[in-house]
């Protein structure tokens, strides 16, 4: 063998290293892009909303439909987009919610009238709920490294946690400066240059997936029987669970409508406990269903692994306080003290830039160094100190940006950027084929679920401790009686996230967190 020959065939598997590398941080940028399309779309329409009325001679009555059409379709098809994703191919699912999105996205800003905008927001909540879970998985399959799989976690965790402050300020610098319609246009071009970098992502491999929880051990009797039922779905693996799809999907829509509808009109209303009611009945209906089906939409055992049902829990009830804790940001800024909507927003970039601190610095660095308890526990303990700090305020407080607000912003953003890249993992460690677009559905349900309640929740604290205030206090300004209702549902969001650092305490112990650390 000559010398150039060895030299060439050592140098190739470098260059298959440097393609690999190369193709999983194209993967990382697409999938970030996808993500920043599906948070930003959460709150950069709220923003544009008022315009939109105006334009399209929408009623108080109606507006909300901007809002709830996409979080019904969104919240309600999450489970079955995952089960499509894994069907379809993770990647292959992934264009097909970009290009739909972006088609939506379009078509809502040409909307000629409110039917027209409303039909558009519910398209792009389908195309979202594909697009998320087959994000999710993709990056999963992709990096399973510790060193880079914790990086790329990191940078998707903090896209995601500075997408809704990132919304605010392009929501209003666009609606003042351009048109309301620039608030859905702006997807497209995002859409298509995250298309444009799928292209470079490789296409899925049967059986890929990650490794690193390790499964609950089950007696051999359990285990011959799973693995019948393993073969009964591989034969099956194009159908879909019909009825699981149909309770699934009115089960979440009805629940995500009852938070919605708790808001403007009491948790005690007629059609808010008819629509849980129903939601519920739905949903154990759901479960039911699950726990015979040959090839179920939801494995029950994605829910059953103790690390898994930790990250879910942790990061439903982070949403549940961080959604209103954002509410009460964006209402105190500008009805106390006087910041125009981008002025809001800009001042959420302070949360937005801490996140990303704590998602890439902190998180990323030390995912598989230390156990994922550490990360979600010290998250949600900084995020519950910065809940804390606001409750102090009152309607007479000086100097309040840099006294109150900046390290309120700071410590919730550092939680946050801690736990969301762990639970992420650990929420899809240990999936293959179509159980990791479940895995990956179930952890978007979690936070679709999350934001929907705890915005109608910490909405209805404040509202009833405001008008408390003012019974009690006949001469308060209205401006007292509100930073006490927001002072007050802050309170609660602080007992939540106690709550949900000790749950995460309890169900990712030192050996369950250790075993759920990836290799």
């Amino acid at each position: 063998m000559t010398p150039e020959r060895t030299a060439a065939e050592a140098a190739e598997p470098l260059t298959d290293a440097g393609k690999e590398r190369t193709t999983r941080w194209w993967t990382l940028l697409a999938v970030s892009a996808a993500q920043l399309l599906v948070v930003l779309d959460g709150t950069i329409v709220n923003i544009a909303l008022p315009s939109a009325q105006s334009a399209l001679g929408m009623s108080d009555a109606s507006r909300q439909w901007a809002i709830t059409a996409y979080a019904l379709a969104f919240g309600g098809l999450l489970l079955i987009g995952g089960r499509v994703s894994g069907a379809l191919g993770h990647r292959r699912a992934f264009v097909a919610g970009l290009v739909g999105f972006a088609a939506a996205s379009a078509l809502g800003g040409a909307a000629a009238n409110s039917g027209m905008l409303f039909g558009a927001r519910a398209l792009q909540g389908v195309f979202a709920a594909l697009l998320a879970p087959a994000g999710l998985s993709l990056l999963t399959i992709t990096f399973t490294e510790p060193r880079a799989r914790g990086r790329a976690f990191g940078v998707f965790a903090a896209v995601g946690a500075a997408g809704s402050a990132v919304g605010l300020v392009a929501g209003g610098l666009l609606t003042e400066y351009a048109s309301w319609r620039w608030c859905l246009y702006v997807n497209v071009p995002v859409a298509l240059l995250a298309v444009l970098g799928a292209t470079f992502v490789p296409r899925d491999r049967k059986g890929q997936g990650v490794q690193g929880v390790q499964e609950p051990q089950e007696p051999q009797g359990a285990q011959e029987a799973q693995g019948a039922q393993e073969v009964r779905g591989a034969q099956g693996a194009g159908r879909l669970d019909v009825p699981g799809a149909l309770l699934s999907a009115g089960g979440f829509a009805a629940v995500v409508y009852a938070f919605n509808e708790a808001e403007p009109r009491g948790w005690a209303s007629g059609r808010v406990l008819a629509l849980l009611t129903a939601g519920v009945v739905l949903l154990v209906a759901f479960v039911a269903v699950e726990l015979r089906a040959p090839r179920p939409l939801l494995p029950l055992r994605i829910l059953l692994h103790r690390a898994r049902a930790g990250a879910f829990v942790a990061i439903t009830l982070l949403f549940v306080a961080m959604f209103g804790f954002y509410l009460f940001m964006s209402y105190y800024t500008q009805t106390a003290l006087g910041y125009s909507p981008v002025e809001a927003g800009l001042t959420l970039i302070v949360n937005a830039l801490a996140a990303l601190v704590g998602a890439t610095f902190v998180a990323g660095r030390l995912h598989g160094r230390v156990a994922p308890r550490a990360l979600v526990v010290s998250g949600l303990l900084a995020a519950a100190a910065g809940m804390l700090v606001l409750t102090r305020l009152s309607a007479d407080s000086g100097h309040v940006f840099w006294l109150y607000l900046v390290p309120s912003l700071v410590l919730t953003g550092l939680g946050l950027g801690c736990v969301l890249p762990p639970t992420a993992s650990l929420a899809t460690a240990g999936m293959a084929g179509h159980d990791i677009g479940a895995a990956s559905a179930a952890y978007n349900a979690s936070q679709q679920l999350g934001a929907a309640l705890g915005t109608a929740l910490l909405n209805t604290v404040a509202s009833s401790a405001a008008a408390a205030y003012v019974a009690a206090h006949r001469a308060a300004s209205a401006a007292a009686a509100s930073v006490q209702g927001y002072t007050d549902a802050l309170f609660v969001g602080f007992w939540i996230l106690l709550g949900a650092a000790c749950a995460a305490w309890a169900l990712l112990g030192a050996g369950g967190g250790r075993s759920a650390a990836l290799p």
